[in-house]
């Protein structure tokens, strides 16, 4: 007999993890992609990745139900506001520390770990990259959602500058996944000092928080954005 409770393999990422964000941690460590390629379903994703759908589904549908998010009922420019706050706000804090840090760790470090030269030029790399993309949100793609009139859909105009926010995003998971690779994952070796291990901690935060920011813009303001509410 079907255990009718057990998710749907045929839902799309981003569908799961905009139902409960609480999912994302474990898609995160599964290495399944809901941000960029969040309109795959599970199914799809699970095969990519040589992953049992069904183990994955199950997994999921265990995990507790996320309080709703501070921004849920407020409509696309509390979204916008949540994310701002939320996820520019950390960004604009953390990103300068970690080029210091990452400087720091490979130049005690870099002789015996060499992959630390390109981790520090990777950060700074994302850090340039970073910056006029949030400059660009902030200052124009979410004050022109903010003021969308109710059932109204964003114009050409703004599809356009959506279309090239998404292509960013999608080289800013490739800029992420590059740094897991160089990274081992996060792991710090058994020599690496404490800086060495906060500086991967915080590497890895950043992964996450970057993958549930991304996501809420990809699969949720965006669209939201560009299609008219009946």
């Amino acid at each position: 007999m079907t255990d009718l409770h057990v998710l749907d393999p045929t839902r799309t990422l981003a569908d799961l993890v905009a139902e409960n964000p609480a999912r994302a941690v474990l898609l995160d460590r599964a290495g399944l992609d809901f941000c960029c390629h969040g309109q795959r379903t599970l199914a799809e994703a699970c095969a990519a990745s040589g992953l049992d759908p069904a183990q994955i589904a199950a997994r999921l549908d265990s995990v507790s139900d996320a309080p709703p998010a501070d921004w849920a009922g407020g409509g696309r420019a509390s979204l916008a506001a949540y994310v701002e706050d939320r996820h520019h706000g950390y960004l604009h804090a953390e990103l300068p520390d970690l080029v210091r840090l990452a400087g720091i760790v490979r130049n005690v470090h870099s002789a015996h770990h060499p992959e630390l030269a390109d981790v520090a030029t990777l950060v700074t790399e994302m850090v340039a990259s970073f910056e006029p993309h949030l400059a660009t949100e902030e200052t124009d793609v979410f004050p022109t959602i903010a003021k969308l009139e109710p059932g109204t859909a964003g114009d050409g105009a703004l599809a356009g500058k959506i279309a090239t926010l998404v292509d960013e995003h999608t080289a800013m998971g490739a800029q992420l996944a590059r740094l897991r690779e160089l990274t081992d994952g996060y792991r710090t070796p058994a020599d690496g000092c404490a800086s060495y291990r906060l500086l991967y901690d915080r590497l890895a935060a950043l992964e996450s928080d970057t993958h549930m920011h991304i996501h809420l813009e990809n699969n949720v303001l965006f669209p939201a954005a560009l299609v008219e509410a009946v």
